[in-house]
């Protein structure tokens, strides 16, 4: 446990000046810093207004610190839908933008924009993929192996099984089918049934409100599964409401103060964090290697893999230190 940690804190610590020879799964080195001398426009544009991005955004101010050669336009997205993003995208490119990260909300409908959008500047996809456009690389999470992790989490919660809901914003999203079905391969042959899997379109109103019929429509329910950074807290405010805590088990994603705070008291038996910091961070660093001339940083998978970590109990206090220290609260 003490050596997991250790390894967190150095993943997290953005006290490191150089990716140097960081790799992905495929062995393919990621960006150092540096530049040309030419001045490169890059945005990242997210996919809802999560404080998730907060982190993120850390990891690309970190790297127009390292590399003098970066402008970096960071777009939260108002309007968490294909048209709200294609509109920032549109901005973006008639401002001359030379490199784009961005985290598709719906991949599939999207990748006729994305192809576009590669037309006049180089396109990466973050956090979430889409696969079959002509972004140049995908940097994030491995989401299928993290729904995996997940789903063993979710076993350890319920070892004598039982029932569990799935709660998203939207199935459309890449990181969310594989999430959902890393989660379903680990639970095959399992004595836990996965239910359904509930949406909400990033309104967190309604994420809580799913909760609360769930609870209501299925009182044996076992698990909440929150596969979105706003579900864990939606979760764990359904459940305390229906004076529940203790009673059902919640395991979800990211790293959201009130799921940090489940997991320090108890209510949430867990949450799988991802590394937003590195998305910002070596998106913005890569893109301007690869707008320098060097593809060598674009492996030939064109994926590089940030790992996720469990955070439960034993281990939040240690890993709420570090993110205070990303988000500039100490």
């Amino acid at each position: 446990m003490i050596k997991r940690i250790v390894c967190l804190l150095a993943a997290l610590s953005i006290m490191s000046w150089a990716i140097g020879c960081s790799k992905s799964e495929s062995g393919s080195p990621a960006a150092s810093s540096g530049g040309t001398g030419k001045k490169w426009k890059l945005a990242f544009v997210t996919n809802n207004a999560s404080d998730f991005w907060t982190i993120c955004r850390a990891g690309c101010n970190q790297a127009a610190v390292e590399n003098p050669n970066i402008e970096v336009d960071f777009r939260i997205l108002g309007d968490p839908t294909a048209a709200g993003q294609k509109a920032v995208i549109d901005d973006l490119l008639a401002r001359g933008i030379d490199g784009i990260a961005i985290s598709p909300v719906d991949p599939t409908n999207e990748t006729p924009m994305l192809n576009d959008a590669a037309k006049q500047a180089t396109v990466f996809c973050a956090d979430s993929d889409a696969p079959s456009s002509d972004r140049t690389c995908y940097i994030g999470t491995n989401n299928f192996d993290a729904g995996k992790q997940a789903g063993g989490l979710i076993k350890e919660a319920l070892p004598n099984g039982g029932k569990i809901m799935m709660f998203v914003g939207t199935l459309d999203a890449q990181n969310a089918k594989d999430r959902s079905n890393g989660i379903k391969e680990v639970l095959k042959g399992s004595n836990i049934e996965v239910v359904d899997t509930r949406t909400d379109d990033t309104d967190r109103a309604r994420a809580k409100a799913n909760v609360a019929d769930t609870l209501i429509k299925y009182p044996d329910i076992a698990c909440l599964v929150g596969l979105w950074s706003y579900n864990g807290p939606a979760i764990l405010n359904a459940v305390k409401d229906a004076g529940k805590s203790g009673q059902v088990k919640i395991v979800c994603f990211d790293e959201e103060d009130e799921t940090l705070a489940g997991v320090k008291s108890g209510d949430i038996y867990s949450t799988v964090v991802q590394q937003p910091f590195e998305f910002g961070h070596l998106s913005m660093l890569n893109l301007a290697k690869v707008l320098s001339g060097d593809k060598s940083v674009v492996p030939d998978g064109k994926q590089i893999f940030v790992p996720t970590i469990a955070i439960k109990k034993d281990n939040v206090d240690d890993f709420k230190i570090k993110l205070d220290k990303l988000r500039g609260r100490t």
